[in-house]
């Protein structure tokens, strides 16, 4: 019984940082390349369609990625809770962890959602024979008609924070990684019993 326990932990294990990396890893590279892949493109409207319909298509890896983390996170709470939890300074962690990844996922939710207005407010804009005058699919210019500019200005905000919770959510991870090793589990137990 205890092989096949530690067996399920090192697959939910595996499972959570694979999620995590495709999350943490896509994010970083759409923030970085697809938002600005864009600018190599003439008109404005073009350059949010190519960076929004590649987002869409990332969206399902990126989501698998986020369910792998959350849904493994648990697994790996319910395997290692009690031993978290007699250890000190653990549980904080655990919970710091817990609340990075919701609060990462709540980011990269509200980042599709303001993609999605831009989308929307960019083709009534352009039904409406408007300029959509813009650097890239997050950066307006002073030209930028003020429904769209909004919107961007709220997705660059959240594209940006999101991949820095998931990434504060890897570190955190790490850390609870290291409440298996002899020595943190043997300090975390007399931290525990000594206060």
């Amino acid at each position: 019984m205890i092989t096949m326990q530690n067996d399920s932990h090192a697959v939910a294990q595996a499972v959570h940082d694979i999620g995590s990396a495709l999350w943490f890893g896509g994010s970083t590279m759409g923030v970085v390349g697809v938002n600005s892949a864009g600018r190599d493109l003439r008109d404005g409207a073009d350059r949010i369609r190519v960076a929004g319909s590649a987002w869409n298509r990332f969206a399902p890896a990126q989501w698998a990625g986020i369910a792998a983390t959350l849904l493994a996170g648990v697994q790996l709470t319910r395997f290692g809770g009690r031993r978290i939890a007699l250890q000190k300074g653990f549980g904080t962690v655990g919970t710091t962890k817990a609340v990075l990844a919701v609060a990462g996922a709540a980011a990269t939710a509200y980042a599709a959602y303001c993609g999605s207005r831009i989308a929307k407010e960019a083709a009534e804009a352009e039904r409406r024979g408007e300029l959509i005058d813009v650097i890239d699919a997050t950066t307006p210019t002073d030209r930028t008609p003020e429904r769209i500019a909004r919107w961007q200005r709220q997705q660059r905000v959240a594209q940006y924070v999101a991949p820095v919770l998931a990434g504060a959510n890897i570190a955190a991870g790490s850390r609870l990684v290291q409440s298996y090793r002899a020595g943190a589990t043997l300090d975390g137990v007399l931290g525990r019993l000594m206060r």
